[in-house]
């Protein structure tokens, strides 16, 4: 059996209360995050195990979440490509960009295990700093959404040019694909033998395509990254930003959890992905609101699941920035005491 109530909860069995955590949950809204980040480069903070180690775990202390998850960055497996990441400007930046089969054929390869050395060490350390107290969420970006990177050069609004990418030079992208989704899968299986208790894949922009492309360009690629670091005792976990389209395809998907975006209905995540447990789904804009409106919608959300086994509670998205750290607490403290209450 399982030892803690996350895991459980991933696998569907029983447990003691809903586990809890938050996508971005070690970040900027953070004013101790930001005394960190004000000594150092986020380029700087990604590449030290002590300061990984330091972060991550913050969260943690802080408010009690039930799982912590790894300080880095789903870019930064792009750079040993010899794809150039920065952040000068607030958001990401890579270069060059890759726009044709020529551009393609050009990237290197390489072994995740000695290129992301920095990132394996920070998980150990992390573990050291955790010890035992909660488990470690480790994590990559989704074959299409690194790919939507690299063609966009950036993040994007309309993602045109990956689309004009994906179908005018459709070998080119299904070949950059199996790269990335063969380069995923290991790195995920190199973060779980360095100490994670659980992986997650973001495929944060698989969700502009039509549900055509999606299962040919996204969920293909997906399931041989998940094949790849499919290891006994750790859950998988696929994220999708703008869920609720893709419910069907996704039941099919060999994993067990789906995070599911605040769009989506809980109901019908729970009935279409019947077998699996389901992640989320809080609107994170709601943490800019009155502390009442917080607590009667983080109840309503959990009323949806009372009494059910297979579900996390996290947002529905990244928390952002400005959110208010007291409406945090709140939400922690309202899903824990919920499932003290329903015990009684």
């Amino acid at each position: 059996m399982p030892e803690f109530d996350f895991i459980k909860a991933a696998y569907g069995l029983p447990h003691d209360r809903i586990p809890i955590w938050i996508m971005r949950q070690a970040g900027r809204y953070l004013p101790e995050y930001r005394a960190v980040r004000e000594k150092v480069s986020f380029m700087e903070l990604c590449h030290s195990a002590e300061l990984m180690a330091e972060v991550t775990k913050q969260p943690i202390d802080i408010f009690g979440f039930d799982a912590a998850i790894l300080f880095s960055d789903i870019l930064l497996p792009l750079e040993p490509l010899g794809i150039k990441v920065s952040y000068d400007n607030g958001g990401p930046a890579l270069t060059p960009q890759v726009r044709t089969p020529d551009d393609v054929a050009h990237l290197k390869t390489y072994e995740p295990a000695d290129e992301m050395a920095y990132v394996l060490a920070g998980i150990k350390e992390i573990k050291k700093r955790l010890d035992g107290i909660v488990p470690l969420i480790g994590f990559c970006g989704s074959p299409f959404t690194l790919a939507s990177y690299m063609v966009e050069g950036g993040g994007s609004s309309r993602f045109a040019e990956i689309k004009k990418f994906i179908y005018n030079h459709p070998k080119a992208a299904h070949r950059l694909l199996g790269q990335l989704a063969e380069q995923t899968g290991r790195y995920l299986k190199d973060q779980i033998n360095a100490g994670v208790d659980v992986v997650q894949l973001f495929d944060s922009w698989g969700g502009i395509l039509p549900l055509d492309a999606y299962e040919e360009f996204s969920l293909r690629y997906i399931k041989m990254a998940f094949e790849i670091c499919k290891t006994e005792g750790v859950p998988r976990i696929l994220y999708l930003n703008n869920t609720a389209p893709y419910l069907k395809q996704l039941a099919e998907l060999d994993c067990e959890v789906i995070g599911v975006d605040w769009r989506t209905d809980l109901n019908d995540a729970m009935n279409i992905l019947s077998g699996k447990t389901i992640q989320g789904n809080l609107d994170p804009q709601l943490l800019f609101g009155p502390g009442k409106l917080v607590h009667e919608k983080t109840l309503e959300l959990l009323e949806t699941v009372a009494g059910k086994d297979n579900f996390i509670f996290n947002l529905g998205h990244g928390i952002q920035p400005e959110a208010l750290v007291d409406n945090v607490k709140l939400v922690v403290e309202t899903v824990h005491s919920f499932n003290i209450k329903r015990d009684q």
